[in-house]
């Protein structure tokens, strides 16, 4: 081919180009964008910890509105429990209760909560919520192998 003889100018495929130069940068550029925003704001890289917060959400409303049974089965990942409640002879029912309606750390049943923030780990999530607007946080650790709830020693600073 010589200068002659080029090929004839086709508009599609040059706008077709054209959105291509753009569109590329445009979603990698959002991509990085989605990536950090999450990881910045405490919800993980790409908002992957939002379901494991949205549990912890689930068991706090249940224990706000005086559902220790619902919220007991969230806690050990078991709607069936009552059915088997020999199962779970390292935190009974009753003491699950006591630690969630009275010998709370924050002095009173959950009125009111919000989920902070969390963070993984190799074996699951740390979920840190504010209970009742209180200064003492409440960090709970989602196991990812069983799905079950439990304290944690782990302090997240924020």
């Amino acid at each position: 081919m010589t200068l002659l003889n080029a090929p004839e100018y086709n508009e599609k495929v040059e706008n077709t180009k054209k959105r291509l130069l753009i569109g590329i940068p445009v979603v990698i550029l959002l991509g990085a964008v989605i990536a950090l925003a999450g990881a910045f704001t405490g919800h993980g890289y790409f908002f992957m910890n939002l379901p494991v917060e949205h549990h912890v959400s689930v068991f706090l409303s249940a224990c706000q509105a005086g559902e220790y049974e619902k919220a007991y089965g969230i806690w050990w990942n078991d709607p069936n429990w009552k059915q088997h409640p020999e199962k779970y002879p390292d935190y009974p029912f009753n003491k699950f209760t006591r630690d969630f309606e009275t010998d709370t750390d924050w002095h009173s049943p959950v009125k009111t909560y919000h989920v902070d923030l969390s963070k993984r780990d190799d074996t699951g999530t740390v979920v840190a919520a504010t209970i009742n607007n209180s200064r003492k946080k409440l960090f709970l650790k989602y196991q990812r192998a069983d799905g079950t709830l439990s304290f944690t020693p782990m302090i997240i600073e924020y």
